[in-house]
């Protein structure tokens, strides 16, 4: 028996120095250091086509870079085997117009050891681009188009005709994917990409503006480290018969531990870095760390957990000041000998010293997105506080927002469907209640939190759906009280919010929260919203 003790302690100390190794592998100064090692690579690739812009593929994707043009949000799960999907909740339009009018575009991510490409970029956004292509053919040409089918042309007399058809004849819209991809994948996606299409099709997306930007049709180019690229005989993007999205994969793919040296340390590389922030980064965002770049990478490599957490608190207490949204972020660090105890990380009293930027923001893109003619505007808190020029604010952020008398304002807690599966669904009957109330005096509305990217995103398809019409007029609720809503229905809506606000990206169970609240709300929730001699949907439900 006591033999057998002593054998279990041998396999736990085994576990324990395993996992302590890969500790000190995954250092943060490792991922720093080799997101910075990366991000050289990928500005030389973006100077070779100077011309297209650079955009990065979130989340992973926004590390690479201090020059992102914009963002894009392209799931490696949409394009997993036997797993392909075209999802209109992301649709990444803004991507295609603006290829269309760059006449291309350079898109960033990576991927962890033993990967050559992300599957968002070996199969997601192939599928992507083979699938709009389809579309702009059929819209061009409706007769190659499924009877079901609705096609609306008022938008193509702009186009010069002869060149439409021209490039209708000549328009690729054949799946390209990278040579490693099996035969047989190949054929199963094929197999789908009329259903993708048709789906792309009912959703409601402006397939008209895609035609008339896009001259040429899009196809996906593939770089990574390994690629060899003469620097002679670089093509021109304007030279090529399509549209060229390329496709860089910023990391090394070498599935060994490479121990690198620079003048002063060395250190372990690690590859897809980026990924997983919340696991390493310790409360660092893309920003910050292009903001203090050269002060992380110079410093000593066992003093880069306390320089990231005097940046962090340093930015904490700028965006307190500012009335922003500024959580207490706790952090506990691994003492270096390997025991279990852990250890406070304490801050320098020397924060007023650090060399502060001017953007503290996690996000580059803080701006007001109106929804087309809703009067209806969702965007940050950080936006928020800025003084708009709305009337009224909803704030649905777990903070308070300091904002002025002159506003009517309702502050809505609500916390992501990971943290509570209840807050936002709990919430949509006050925030459609004061929306409506303002909305229907003709007031502009502002719907703001954290990020402007996921729990404001769901308040306001929940105040589309509930208050305006499939056109985006206000109807005072005429067509859901009218209407079943339906998933499809709900999707439609999204696609016309992302149309105008670019970087939503709500997360599934807090879509799932706003379709309970659509569907499976009480009575209360609606007479809460609508008069009671209203409440006739409420009834028959």
């Amino acid at each position: 028996m006591a033999a057998m003790e002593g054998g279990d302690d041998e396999r736990m100390s085994i576990y324990k120095a395993t996992r302590n190794i890969k500790k000190r592998h995954n250092s943060l100064y490792n991922a720093l250091r080799s997101i910075y090692e990366d991000s050289i690579f990928v500005g030389e690739i973006s100077q070779l086509w100077p011309q297209l812009p650079l955009l990065a593929n979130l989340r992973c994707g926004l590390w690479y870079s201090s020059t992102f043009y914009q963002t894009c949000y392209f799931k490696s799960t949409d394009g997993h085997n036997n797993n392909w999907s075209f999802n209109t909740s992301r649709l990444n339009l803004h991507v295609a117009l603006l290829a269309g009018q760059k006449g291309g575009c350079i898109i960033v991510d990576s991927t962890r050891k033993g990967k050559r490409l992300p599957d968002s970029m070996s199969k997601t956004i192939p599928i992507w681009t083979c699938v709009l292509n389809r579309a702009i053919q059929r819209y061009r040409n409706p007769g190659h188009k499924d009877e079901n089918v609705k096609h609306v042309d008022e938008n193509i007399s702009n186009v010069d005709h002869e060149a439409s058809e021209e490039a209708s004849v000549n328009w690729d819209c054949s799946l390209h994917l990278p040579l490693f991809i099996s035969k047989t994948e190949r054929a199963s996606i094929e197999r789908r990409l009329e259903e993708f299409t048709v789906r792309l099709e009912e959703s409601g997306a402006d397939i008209s503006s895609l035609a008339m930007s896009l001259r040429k049709p899009l196809r996906p180019l593939w770089i990574t480290q390994k690629s060899v690229i003469w620097l002679n005989e670089v093509p021109d993007h304007d030279s090529w018969d399509f549209t060229p999205i390329i496709l860089v994969s910023a990391s090394s793919q070498d599935g060994f531990i490479q121990h690198r040296e620079s003048t002063e340390f060395s250190w372990n590389y690690i590859p897809g870095a980026g990924d997983d922030e919340e696991s390493w980064a310790r409360g660092l965002t893309p920003i910050l760390f292009w903001n203090h770049v050269y002060d992380l990478i110079d410093c000593e490599p066992s003093l880069c957990n306390r320089k990231v957490a005097e940046i962090v608190e340093a930015d904490r207490v700028y965006r307190a000041q500012r009335g922003l949204d500024a959580p207490q972020i706790s952090v506990n660090s691994q003492k270096s000998s390997g025991s279990n105890e852990q250890e406070k990380l304490t801050l320098h009293s020397n924060l007023g010293m650090m060399k502060i930027g001017e953007c503290f923001s996690s996000k580059g893109n803080s701006a007001i997105c109106w929804l087309g003619s809703t009067s209806v505007a969702v965007s940050t808190t950080q936006a928020a506080a800025r003084t708009p020029a709305v009337d009224c604010i909803l704030n649905c952020d777990k903070e308070l927002l300091n904002v002025d008398p002159s506003y009517r304002y309702l502050h809505l807690s609500t916390v992501g469907s990971k943290f509570d599966r209840f807050s936002l669904v709990n919430n949509l009957p006050s925030a459609v209640k004061f929306s409506r109330s303002n909305l229907i005096q003709g007031k502009s509305l502002l719907v703001c939190c954290h990020d402007g990217e996921d729990i404001s995103v769901c308040f306001c398809l929940a105040i589309l759906i509930s208050l305006f019409d499939e056109e985006g007029a206000f109807d005072d609720g005429n067509f859901f009280r009218e209407t079943c809503i339906t998933k499809w229905e709900m999707r439609k809506r999204l696609v016309f919010l992302c149309k105008f606000c670019t970087n939503a990206r709500p997360s599934r169970g807090n879509l799932k929260q706003v379709f309970s609240f659509l569907n499976g709300g009480t009575s209360s929730d609606y007479e809460a919203v609508f008069p009671v001699g209203d409440s006739s949907r409420a009834a028959s439900e």
